[in-house]
């Protein structure tokens, strides 16, 4: 997808007008139940402990997209930098007052909430990389000082979620920044520049990661290093996968998943008991029906015409992208295991809201030109 500089803003109709938008919402839902599905034979064909909060989460997440899909798009480029800094307090808030789970400190307790502000930064970097570009003249966009202020925004939440530490959360949130600095049309000396530097502190880079961090990617380079330790999951995870065949082997009756032979099926390795059930064939369907809610956005922001609304769209169909591609690669032993989540599937609340809201959020802007343009005018004005 190229993102032309703005071309002169033209009316435009709601979002919702496109038959293109339509599809998002169904698509998302179908993905969300066979998350239901999953997780209600990860428990052993019961909808408690997980089943049911997914239903709940789903029924809520699903009511902020519709709700979201119809805030004007005004309102969000005055909120980008506002959330942008919000979700950067409360990943540093993390480092001092997170909660520790399986040897990470991501996570923080709200009253009976549970919140994990990576998640949160996601979609606010994406919301304010759409905003900064919105405001720059076309002709800065190269502009050495307007570059490192995008890799700025990038950086900073990389390196505190880095520090959790969650490596994996933390490549996905660079990955997406870069993919949409260039997007803008960031000239591309800067990335063979930034390339040439991340090979040059590659083994400081080494040095830094945690003896476990470092386990796992040794580890993927040479699956048999500690069959029963650290490679056990992968190895287990492998096995399930190639005894689902083609058809699977049936609705709850997978049995390296069901026997609890697979870790953290219920989150991660979600993926596994997908395949394992109903074999190559429901894998890839379920592969198809993410593709096509990707498809969707792209075509969203193809026919989006204000660079704010096509960065926005682009950074979620981008996260969304990476998120399935890490996790199901992970699985399948293609990458290391880095612990992403698999979008709509996998257990957990903050990823689920944040990836329904980025959804809400695209369709609403993909169709909101004018609203945009008027913004932009006001923004003008107040300078």
């Amino acid at each position: 997808m190229v993102l032309s500089w703005p071309e002169p803003y033209r009316e435009e109709q709601s979002a919702w007008g496109s038959p293109v938008a339509w599809i998002i919402p169904p698509v998302a839902a179908l993905i969300g139940g066979i998350g239901v599905a999953t997780l209600y034979s990860v428990a052993g064909g019961s909808m408690e402990p997980w089943a049911m909060r997914h239903v709940v989460r789903l029924i809520i997440g699903f009511g902020l997209l519709i709700g979201l899909a119809f805030v004007p798009a005004r309102l969000w480029i005055q909120l980008a930098y506002p959330v942008y800094g919000l979700a950067l307090l409360l990943v540093i808030a993390v480092l001092f007052r997170g909660t520790q789970a399986l040897g990470a400190q991501r996570w923080l307790v709200v009253g009976p909430l549970s919140l994990q502000p990576s998640e949160i930064m996601k979609f606010a970097l994406v919301l304010v990389l759409a905003r900064y570009y919105h405001g720059l003249p076309g002709r800065l966009i190269s502009n050495p000082w307007a570059v490192l202020v995008p890799f700025l925004l990038v950086a900073v939440p990389m390196l505190l979620i880095a520090k959790q530490p969650d490596l994996g959360t933390a490549l996905l949130l660079a990955a997406t920044g870069l993919v949409l600095i260039f997007l803008a049309g960031t000239a591309l000396q800067y990335f063979a520049g930034g390339g040439l530097a991340i090979a040059a502190v590659t083994p400081l880079f080494w040095s830094m990661l945690h003896g476990y961090q470092r386990q796992r990617l040794l580890q993927f380079l040479d699956p048999s290093i500690d069959p029963l330790g650290k490679g056990y999951q992968i190895n287990q995870s492998k096995i399930a996968l190639g005894s689902g065949g083609l058809n699977g082997k049936g609705f709850l009756q997978g049995t390296q998943t069901q026997l609890d032979f697979v870790p953290e099926k219920h989150t991660d390795f979600v993926f596994a008991l997908w395949a394992e059930e109903t074999g190559f064939i429901g894998s890839m369907v379920l592969i198809g029906l993410f593709l096509a809610l990707i498809l969707c956005l792209v075509l969203l922001a193809m026919r989006s015409r204000s660079v704010f609304a096509r960065l926005v769209i682009a950074g979620i169909a981008t996260s969304l992208f990476l998120h399935v591609f890490v996790n199901i690669s992970m699985v399948v032993g293609l990458a290391p295991v880095v612990g992403v989540p698999l979008p709509l599937i996998s257990y957990g609340g903050t990823s689920l809201f944040s990836l329904l809201i980025g959804l809400g959020l695209a369709l609403g802007v993909s169709g909101q030109a004018e609203d945009i343009r008027r913004a932009a005018d006001l923004g003008r004005r107040r300078v």
